[in-house]
């Protein structure tokens, strides 16, 4: 018996793991298995015509919130293509499904729920013998025109009785990252997340783990993200962890989700010893709001955890990627601007701005009538609506969410964003303010790149503030976009000032021709631009500002920056 494991990922470079996990699991008992994975942007045709060419015998999809509606396609697809074909259907996004899901989809054969290794197991297990699974655990199975359910089973308590599928060859390591687990469950029960409903944390054995990572590393895997709810659950557990990969890693970046406010002294002074840019921490702030974070079932001492945040970001090591989620109950717009504030005090790498999703199975679903809150019944199942926050607010929340991640998340306009909260009163007023000014010009339409980014904002501002502050503001902005962009002569931004006196035209070329003196022979080609600047000192006074970018085949370009007044040249800031 031929069985496919299937799914479709949002982007190419995603890679499974829960598709290696089962294929480990069920072995060669279940007869021959193979892992085929797609994505939602290749045409169904494609891939009903690949799945068909292998003349399988069962196809086992993974069903998540971004693969539904184009899973659900091709089970209609491959049921007329091929009479009696086996579909089996699993994952988070039809785990608390029913018959409904049978009557509209009249292809699919069987629904296994929740964690799969297990019940898959069986059911092919069966298949493959010739026999009649009967009512096999967490699953429901069609047989003729009634539906078989099994009664509930735990998840496995024992992990390590899946076989590492690292170890077996199962997983695809060649598309830039890989996705690893060391536990499953959380410790927390919050109301929007599916792990509510299961606080028992289980976690692999530490000699696994440590085989599984040095795997990867001795691979060279280039990011390795670990998908545990909550990987610091057991301080000494993720000390330990840490502690192995700072010993063996050979350049493999690793993304963890941890608790910020669970972290404790002994690691976080072991994280003030690791490199710069190995680690990067999602944590989940998700509201600064106490009643909302009561309302969701989220136990968080947000003190430790602001207090935890400033310490990493003051060491420098970690890359700190923090997470709000808008329209949770009793959270209204001020609110939510007061988070953002709030959070950006904390000066994150990154900070994501998500509306909450409604999943399916998750307490804060089922409580969506009790609570007045409106959502999408279509996946992401996206809140519309609550008694707090109106669906234009959600909007006008979710737009600025999308400019955080042009601009902040960016990292291209730190001055400017910081010049331009002082001026409107505070980062969230800006965004807000910025948002209102990005829809009204029909900007969020189209996709804009850097260079257009930077000359939107121009726009935007030159046409609402006055001097003296808009000079400073667009100093600001031309300050940015020389550190991060390319300046190319002939296409200069009309935010610059580039007319120079013979005295600085001087200064520049004496200054460039110092700088290709010490690359030469290196490899290295120079490229500059020069520009004046008024506001960037402390005190007010004409500094040109050289630009230097150095580029090298297969490094990043490197930006130099050196300053000159008529008082003498200035440290330049590199």
């Amino acid at each position: 018996m031929r069985t496919l494991l299937v799914t479709l990922h949002s982007k190419f470079i995603h890679s499974s793991l829960a598709l290696p996990c089962l294929a480990a699991y069920c072995g060669s008992d279940c007869g021959e298995l193979l892992i085929r994975e797609f994505t939602v942007h290749e045409p169904r045709e494609s891939i009903l015509t690949m799945l068909l060419a292998e003349q399988p015998d069962v196809v086992a999809f993974s069903v998540y919130l971004w693969n539904r509606r184009e899973t659900l396609d091709l089970v209609g697809a491959l049921a007329v293509a091929q009479p009696g074909l086996r579909i089996v259907l699993g994952g988070p996004e039809v785990s608390f499904d029913g018959p409904a899901l049978f009557e509209q989809h009249q292809g699919a054969t069987a629904l296994v729920r929740g964690e799969g290794e297990a019940p898959l197991r069986a059911l092919l297990l069966a298949w493959h013998r010739g026999q009649s699974p009967g009512k096999i655990p967490r699953t429901v199975l069609r047989q003729g025109g009634d539906l078989a359910s099994g009664p509930y089973s735990p998840p496995l308590a024992a992990l390590d009785l899946i076989p590492s599928p690292f170890e077996l060859g199962l997983a695809d390591l060649e598309r830039g990252f890989v996705y690893y687990e060391s536990s499953r469950g959380c410790p927390f029960r919050c109301s929007f997340c599916l792990s509510a409903r299961d606080n028992q944390v289980r976690s692999y054995a530490m000699e696994r783990i440590r085989s599984d990572l040095l795997l990867l590393m001795q691979q060279r895997v280039p990011k390795v993200k670990l998908v545990d709810r909550t990987f610091n659950y057991n301080a000494v557990r993720a000390r330990e962890i840490f502690n192995f990969i700072l010993e063996h890693n050979r350049g493999t970046h690793f993304h963890f989700e941890v608790a910020a406010h669970l972290l404790d002294e002994p690691t976080l002074d072991l994280l003030e010893r690791a490199p710069a840019d190995i680690f990067q921490f999602e944590i989940g702030v998700q509201s600064t709001l106490e009643s909302t974070l009561e309302a969701i079932d989220r136990r968080v001492n947000l003190e430790k955890l602001e207090d935890n945040v400033r310490r990493l970001r003051q060491s420098g090591r970690i890359h700190l990627h923090l997470d709000l989620v808008a329209g949770l109950p009793g959270d209204d717009y001020a609110g939510f601007l007061a988070s953002i504030d709030r959070v950006i005090a904390l000066e994150p790498h990154h900070l994501q701005i998500e509306p909450v999703k409604l999943l399916p199975g998750s307490p804060l679903r089922e409580q969506a009538a009790e609570l007045q809150v409106r959502f999408d019944p279509n996946p992401p199942y996206t809140v519309l609506g609550t008694p707090d926050l109106s669906f234009s607010e959600l909007q006008r929340l979710q737009d600025i969410g999308r400019l955080v991640d042009l601009t902040y998340n960016s990292g291209c306009f730190a001055t400017f964003l910081r010049e331009l909260a002082a001026a409107t009163g505070s980062f969230a007023a800006v965004m807000d303010w910025l948002a209102g000014e990005w829809r009204r010009r029909g900007l969020f339409r189209f996709p804009c790149n850097r260079q257009a980014l930077f000359q939107n904002l121009f726009t935007i501002i030159e046409g609402h503030y006055e001097e003296p502050s808009l000079t400073r503001l667009v100093e600001r902005l031309a300050y940015d976009y020389a550190c991060c962009e390319r300046v190319v002569t002939k296409r200069v931004p009309a935010f610059f000032q580039t007319s120079l006196v013979p005295e600085e035209q001087q200064w520049v070329r004496e200054t460039v021709q110092t700088r290709i003196d010490q690359i030469r022979g290196k490899g290295v080609k120079l490229q500059y631009f020069a520009a004046v600047f008024t506001t960037t000192q402390s005190a007010s006074q004409r500094t040109v500002h050289l630009f230097l970018y150095l580029t090298q085949t297969g490094e990043k370009m490197q930006v130099e920056e050196y300053r000159f007044a008529k008082a003498g040249p200035l440290p330049g800031q590199g």
